[in-house]
């Protein structure tokens, strides 16, 4: 997948809490649509009712379980981002309304995607590269791509399901960026292998911290 809109939001700065602004939010995603025209030909009409009701209906699903957000910050990251991406593919705030049939794109298997599934690209492409962004301001990098982003059948499956239940579009994404998908509870964020693998593992008190002679 092409992540062209990635370095303009990179310059966007403290990127994660201005997101989480309506006006940043709106302005973010229609660049992203644009940019997405400008690379791919694609032209969407954008309804700001709709992209409102996504983003306060994202915001809420964030407060529901922002206590997991200090456990495992990298994940929780990639959690967020899931979370929009599934408001987005049900509430359906953009569609694709001409296809110029040009492309600036050397990733030819990502112009067969965009075209397989106009929106759901726009919406994935959106939060990928925003993903990026924010971990690239946040820890120096951000994670490379699966193979399976730029894989049509994996689209494929991933079209068919999440129509059906836009929560399985969060363990999409975490497919797509490299970490591993919860199928069963995707819209949890405790049922995450990460966030479960940082409460399991043993906690450090201050006494652990200090060194031998101190203990004694």
């Amino acid at each position: 997948m092409d992540l062209t809109p990635k370095d303009k939001l990179s310059s966007i700065p403290d990127l994660r809490h201005r997101l989480r602004q309506l006006r940043w939010f709106s302005k973010a995603f229609r660049n992203n649509a644009e940019l997405v025209k400008e690379h791919f030909g694609f032209s969407y009409r954008i309804d700001d009712k709709l992209l409102n009701q996504v983003f306060f209906d994202w915001l809420a699903a964030i407060d529901q379980q922002d206590d997991s957000a200090a456990i495992d910050r990298a994940d929780y990251i990639v959690f967020v981002a899931g979370l929009a991406l599934r408001e987005l593919i049900r509430t359906k705030p953009a569609v694709m309304v001409s296809d110029a049939g040009t492309s600036a794109a050397d990733d030819k298997a990502t112009l067969e995607i965009a075209r397989f599934w106009p929106e759901g690209f726009l919406y994935t492409n959106f939060c990928v590269c925003g993903i990026a962004a924010v971990q690239e301001q946040e820890f120096g990098q951000s994670r490379d791509l699966e193979k399976a982003a730029s894989d049509l059948r994996v689209w494929w499956s991933y079209r068919e399901n999440a129509e059906e239940d836009p929560n399985m579009s969060i363990a999409f994404l975490d497919q797509f960026v490299g970490l591993e998908p919860n199928w069963l509870f995707p819209a949890m964020a405790q049922e995450r292998a990460a966030i479960k693998k940082a409460l399991a593992a043993p906690r450090e008190t201050a006494l652990d911290r200090l060194p031998p002679a101190a203990t004694r």
